[in-house]
């Protein structure tokens, strides 16, 4: 389930811009920011010409492992309780044996990489379940469905039959076995990207937590470990939505400064900020020692709207540039 795919031969460009498909209307105005790239939702046909009239890459935001719950209960993964787990209005992750929704994606990404040419695809929610955007998040081991629990004796010869066996006496076997499920699945999407697109920039969105925070949630829970994507991942770029998760601005360059600790030294990092927290963990952002490898401003209308606003961010991807 995880070959070696084979990594992109070029060097990776710095990219700079907003995501959000209502950013789009104004990308003839992206220039004359030094913005040369925008993200926007699966293969919006709008975004391709709006971004080819400005002249900057088109990149989308690839949705995998999330989907509306109220609509489809059968995708909720299972709890220690043995019951659907607790969500809210926001949640990622589904239960991985659900193979009707697995093909569903699958036919979304061919028909995407099928019709269009974006400069790079960054794959969304390829993580367990739960939501890290929040300062007190609510974090449940998953997936104890029957077919999930026999699958994981399968791959690793463990006889194991219930959640609380599993995670009294394998838990670091079962942490990993869901790490190396997700990144299964990553490398299996990067592999069709690749052959369809030859050079098209590979991106996964993150949780932003170090390895060490919540227990070691970022694995435990979300089975995102970076040397296991790596090989299919061209840059990665966490999500550091600084209020939404109860944290000061300083985190943007505090997980820059972090991450050589535990991301290849090979794979480049990309922040993603929020429009919410702009100015502020933009200019920590650059004051970083670390740079980021490129920037993307979620919700980033917010920021054109105002000329104000969008000339900070010009100075500020200028200042980056020279980093």
């Amino acid at each position: 389930m995880t070959p070696v795919i084979a990594q992109n031969a070029h060097p990776l460009p710095k990219l700079y811009g907003p995501y959000g498909s209502a950013a789009i209307a104004y990308a003839d105005q992206f220039p004359a920011y030094g913005v040369n790239a925008a993200w926007f939702h699966m293969f919006d046909e709008s975004a391709f010409h709006a971004c080819a009239r400005a002249g900057i890459a088109a990149c989308v935001e690839f949705k995998v492992f999330r989907a509306d719950f109220a609509q489809h209960p059968d995708l909720i993964p299972i709890g220690v309780d043995g019951k659907p787990i607790r969500y809210g209005r926001l949640v990622q992750g589904v239960c991985l044996s659900q193979k009707w929704f697995l093909d569903y994606t699958e036919e979304n990404l061919l028909a995407g990489v099928r019709s269009f040419q974006p400069a790079g695809i960054w794959l969304d929610y390829l993580t367990g379940a739960g939501w890290f955007e929040e300062a007190e998040p609510d974090l449940q081991e998953h997936c104890f469905c029957a077919d999930c629990i026999a699958d994981f004796c399968e791959t690793t010869g463990i006889d194991a039959t219930t959640p609380a066996e599993i995670l009294a006496s394998h838990r670091s076997a079962w942490t990993r076995y869901k790490c190396e499920r997700v990144a299964g699945y990553g490398a299996h999407y990067a592999r069709i990207i690749r052959q369809h697109l030859s050079g098209c920039i590979i991106g996964a969105y993150m949780c932003p937590w170090t390895p060490a925070e919540f227990d070691g949630a970022l694995t435990r829970i979300f089975a995102q470990d970076y040397g296991l994507l790596a090989p299919s991942i061209d840059i990665f770029t966490p999500l550091i939505y600084a209020q939404k998760s109860g944290r000061a601005p300083a985190w943007a360059r505090e997980v820059l400064e972090a991450a050589p600790a535990f991301v290849p030294p090979n794979r480049p990092v990309q922040l993603i900020l929020d429009a919410l927290d702009f100015p502020a963990s933009l200019q920590t952002t650059v004051a970083s020692s670390v740079p980021s490898h490129g920037l993307q401003m979620f919700s980033g209308a917010e920021i054109f709207r105002d000329p104000a606003k969008a000339a900070l961010f010009a100075a500020a991807l200028e200042a980056l540039r020279r980093a």
